[in-house]
């Protein structure tokens, strides 16, 4: 039995998450109406995930996040209007540890609950087989912030220094991802020579915040990709949720693209990023890089990706909050390395400007 806390303040959203969670047979359902109650809880009931609404009185989700994740880690599963103050705050919960988001319905509350119902209860069964991971603590994150705005400072100087476009980097990721690409993107100096572009599997309406709190900690520029943007090196490029990313050629230049959503389960896809850029770019000039995520997405294209002459990485199961994705690129023979998440920043670094000898002005022009 799968036992799940939803704190939730509004009484109608409570009823309809109760009402779909419990008639899956196997879920255990308790309710709190803030943080407060969730946090008086959670010691009786010890839920397997908490789904946590950002707004609350007596205490938001936010700092009712700031005290799971402190005093009895568990995984939690952000369920977040989507508006620019909702959407942001639920990537800032994401950063402090929550696992994943769920965009609240519009409309008709039952209409709307019905149509979220496979989305929220895969996350949910994702989320229960997660490993919380604390977040960076307060000073270490501020300073993470001034390091990022103190390379930033150099990087037209770096960019402009770079010969060219050296390859891109192809990033596939989904249940704690946006912790786990924090550990990483972060490492990446601006002067790195090649584009990054990341296939984040999120709901449309959080992409564009998580993209500006990624730049707002990175050397890097970070983007999140709506339209057709030429692909730059030391810029990181996020796939818009609920649409596909996808490396295009356009006036002899290569772009990053946000295209309309193909049948598969999961967007912005890792598969069809990574069969993209195949087409576009030896094989030689892409690193493809699995972290954390259930199910398979991208497991077949970058074991491709590996056997045709490029270099994949795959998260470890030490650090992977849910070690499907990496696991399956593992099982495919299609990992060149398995890295700890803390490791993989030095490997691309490494990797890049070992294959940047010369430029790559020929795969960019």
């Amino acid at each position: 039995m799968l036992k799940v806390l939803i704190v939730e303040d509004s009484a109608l959203m409570r009823s309809q998450l109760r009402r779909l969670l419990e008639g899956e047979g196997d879920i255990q359902v308790a309710i709190a109406r803030n943080g407060a109650e969730a946090l008086a809880v959670i010691p009786e009931f010890e839920p397997q995930v908490v789904t946590l609404d950002v707004n609350m009185p007596e205490m938001d989700g936010l700092t009712c996040l700031g005290h799971i994740m402190r005093d009895m880690p568990r995984p939690v599963l952000m369920v977040s209007s989507i508006t620019q103050q909702g959407s942001e705050a639920a990537v800032r919960a994401l950063a402090l540890g929550a696992v994943d988001v769920v965009a609240k319905p519009g409309g008709t509350m039952s209409i709307g609950i019905e149509a979220m119902r496979d989305e929220l209860l895969g996350k949910l069964r994702a989320a229960a087989r997660a490993r919380p991971r604390r977040a960076l603590r307060l000073r270490e994150a501020l300073r993470a912030e001034q390091a990022a705005a103190e390379q930033r400072r150099h990087s037209a100087a770096a960019r402009a220094a770079t010969r060219g476009l050296a390859g891109l980097t192809l990033v596939g990721v989904s249940t704690g991802g946006p912790r786990t690409l924090e550990d990483i993107l972060p490492e990446l100096p601006a002067s790195y020579p090649q584009a990054v572009l990341v296939a984040q599997h999120m709901p449309a309406g959080f992409t564009a915040s998580f993209a500006r709190r990624l730049d707002s900690i990175c050397a890097l520029e970070v983007v999140e990709v709506s339209t057709p943007m030429p692909l730059q090196p030391g810029r990181a490029y996020i796939g818009r949720g609920e649409a596909d990313l996808v490396v295009e050629k356009r006036l002899g230049r290569l772009v990053a693209n946000s295209v309309r959503s193909d049948t598969s389960l999961w967007h912005p896809s890792v598969d069809r990023l990574v069969r993209s850029a195949l087409g576009l770019v030896p094989p030689a000039g892409l690193i493809g890089v699995q972290l954390t995520g259930m199910g398979d997405d991208g497991a077949a294209a970058m074991a491709e990706l590996r056997r045709l002459g490029g270099r994949t990485i795959a998260e470890s199961e030490e650090t992977a909050a849910v070690f499907g994705m990496p696991a399956e690129l593992i099982r495919r023979g299609g990992a060149s390395e398995v890295l700890p998440c803390d490791r993989i920043a030095a490997k691309l670094r490494q990797w890049a400007v070992s294959g940047q000898a010369g430029g790559s002005s020929r795969w960019d022009s």
